[in-house]
């Protein structure tokens, strides 16, 4: 039987305008936008399910706010309003090999991420998905594979892994998972093909 394949969501199968674009148009300084969005401590709390995406942005924008001031705020509500766009190559890769075994996705998400697939047409093109919103842990934490895997009925041995963090598919493979560290759709290609 073939391996399921476990894929990331962003930046393989989904990929965002880069921030210094939304930051430039508002003002405000280059790294500003990640800086606010990413602090560890409130990205756990959103990833997790401790908080939903609604007060994670309006986190970031008050953060921002106090930071650069009251219009900074903007720079958020423009930025929310993206999905990201699909990444066309990996979605032809994920099409072929779903018609051997199954593909599903495990990403660090929100609680916006059923809005975001299916406003994407992603939601019709994976067999399941994974947020770690919904688990209650997050990658590189090594529980979040053996769930995904335990609910595959699989052996971690028996699953394939893709992500574009480094730290993510070293936890993987820790995990026992054959995990491929994304870089291009030919590299996802060729590990496929080997696998």
């Amino acid at each position: 039987m073939p391996a399921p394949l476990i894929i990331d969501l962003d930046g393989v199968l989904r990929r965002w305008e880069p921030f210094d674009a939304v930051e430039a148009r508002h003002g405000l300084p280059r790294g500003a936008l990640p800086a606010a969005a990413f602090e560890p401590g409130l990205l756990h709390r959103v990833v997790t399910g401790t908080i939903d995406d609604d007060r994670w942005r309006a986190e970031v924008a008050g953060a921002l706010a106090a930071a650069h001031g009251p219009a900074a705020a903007r720079a958020v509500a423009e930025w929310s309003a993206s999905s990201g766009a699909v990444e066309p190559a990996v979605l032809e890769i994920v099409r072929r090999y779903r018609r051997s075994a199954p593909v599903v996705a495990l990403t660090n998400a929100t609680s916006r991420l059923p809005h975001d697939l299916a406003r994407l047409g992603l939601d019709r093109e994976l067999d399941r998905v994974f947020s770690s919103h919904e688990l209650g842990v997050a990658k590189p934490d090594p529980r979040v594979f053996a769930l995904v895997c335990g609910q595959l009925g699989r052996e971690p041995a028996e699953c394939l892994f893709v992500d574009d963090t480094e730290g993510h598919v070293a936890a993987a493979r820790e995990a026992g998972l054959r995990a491929h560290h994304y870089r291009c759709p030919d590299g996802l290609a060729a590990f496929l093909d080997a696998a």
